[in-house]
């Protein structure tokens, strides 16, 4: 073998290793009563919100929850090191359809989330864990508002 061989051959051996453990984007994990799911990202962009990856062909997860059982959402150091929310629709104990989020949580404040439903509440019908980016738009009251830059769909059914 050529003695300048050798190292470019060497070079491209680390290159095409590098390559094939590229970062996949970051999956969510919702957890209730015994049966989990992953669910990778219905959408998700770098922090300006420019550079989103291709989401997936059926972007939701399902998950089989009874009545008012809580919900375990766990999160990825990728969503923990941003401000993240968790929105909500729920039934209320009426059946009509309520709307709801939890606060915003600080970057690095935690990885993890309990969903539990409202007191009028009777079942959780779809949650999504929104990651916020540093795109900023206009308000409706004049204010900014920070732009969703991941997100991480479930379906709840019964």
């Amino acid at each position: 073998m050529h003695r300048g061989l050798k190292p470019l051959l060497a070079v491209a051996a680390v290159t095409l290793a590098a390559g094939c453990g590229a970062p996949s984007d970051p999956e969510v994990t919702f957890y209730s009563h015994g049966n989990s799911v992953e669910v990778k990202p219905a959408q998700y962009c770098d922090p300006t919100g420019q550079d989103c990856s291709k989401p997936p062909a059926d972007p939701a997860g399902e998950l089989r929850m009874t009545g008012r059982d809580p919900l375990q959402i766990s999160v990825p150091n990728e969503v923990a090191s941003t401000p993240w929310q968790v929105a909500f629709i729920y039934r209320d104990i009426a059946g009509n359809e309520v709307e709801s989020r939890s606060e915003v949580f600080p970057p690095d404040t935690r990885h993890a989330y309990t969903l539990h439903l409202p007191p009028d509440a009777a079942r959780i019908e779809h949650v999504e864990v929104q990651q916020f980016s540093a795109l900023l738009t206009a308000g409706p009251d004049g204010g900014v508002q920070f732009g969703i830059g991941g997100s991480w769909v479930l379906n709840v059914h019964e």
